[in-house]
């Protein structure tokens, strides 16, 4: 084959390169594919949420902002084989819908309050299956007492974070910090017993089965959470994921309102800490 032959053959096979993209596309096409993977993620794997309330003091404070785990659940308990999933256990913090108020719902319309547009964050108390009571500032699974590590923390969702001293010595079952006022704690110690209005379930002689594929879930700031005691249990569905770590924190006590206050009063301590 002559030389002549074995160029012409080597430029038939090259492909048309076109012309040079510009910094502008290149950039362009950056952004979309960017943006194609910050939605995928955001549908189906993190989601961002914020705490505006004080249910969760001390784990979580008010102004936190909270990264969220949307794939760890393992559809309705169903774990998909090769995959880093699970079911949902006791103990773990929960990102949910609001289900709503069934029995009081008027609490709800008071309020402005749409069952299912609202996320809440609440630890899981209650299994499937189990028998829930509260009583006495102490929860009983299935006639057990459940291990907690009380600490006294006295109400307030003025403040970023509730002033604690030690009740009781953890213990090395205990599964998680709650948090008790100094009055209602010092109430039961006295022998008496404590009623709340509001409590609808799961309450001192009013125990509770937890439905198939839903959930008995509380704040760990125990006297100042309405939560599955006053409006029943979480079902599955409406469960987006688990709390992972804090983000982004702010103190908006400090901030009095202003705009820009979630910037010029970050809380630095809290970036990156883990929920448990």
């Amino acid at each position: 084959m002559s030389k002549n032959e074995t160029e012409a053959i080597k430029s038939a096979d090259k492909k048309p390169t076109g012309p040079p993209k510009s910094t502008a596309r290149e950039y362009f096409e950056s952004f979309v594919v960017t943006l194609i993977m910050a939605i995928f993620g955001m549908t189906f794997i993190l989601q961002a949420v914020t705490v505006p309330t004080g249910s969760m003091q001390n784990t979580i404070l008010i102004g936190d902002y909270l990264l969220v785990n949307k794939f760890i659940f393992a559809p309705s308990g169903n774990p998909v084989p090769f995959l880093p999933q699970r079911d949902i256990k006791r103990s773990d913090i929960i990102v949910f819908k609001y289900p709503g108020n069934k029995v009081h719902p008027q609490n709800d319309s008071s309020r402005g309050i749409v069952p299912y547009q609202i996320n809440y964050v609440k630890r899981v108390v209650g299994l499937p299956g189990e028998t829930v009571e509260f009583r006495n500032n102490q929860v009983f699974i299935n006639g057990q007492l459940l291990p907690e590590h009380r600490i006294i923390g006295d109400v307030d969702d003025n403040v970023s974070a509730l002033e604690t001293r030690e009740f009781e010595p953890r213990q090395p079952n205990d599964a998680h910090d709650v948090y008790y006022s100094e009055e209602t704690m010092n109430y039961v110690e006295s022998g008496r017993k404590m009623t709340r209005n509001g409590y609808e379930f799961g309450v001192e002689g009013k125990p509770m089965k937890v439905p198939e594929n839903q959930f008995f879930v509380m704040g760990d700031s125990r006297n100042n959470s309405e939560d599955s005691r006053f409006w029943g249990f979480v079902p599955r569905e409406l469960i987006i994921g688990q709390a992972m770590f804090v983000y982004w924190s702010c103190d908006r006590g400090a901030s009095n309102g202003d705009f820009f206050g979630c910037l010029t009063n970050p809380r630095l301590d809290r970036i990156g800490k883990m929920i448990k």
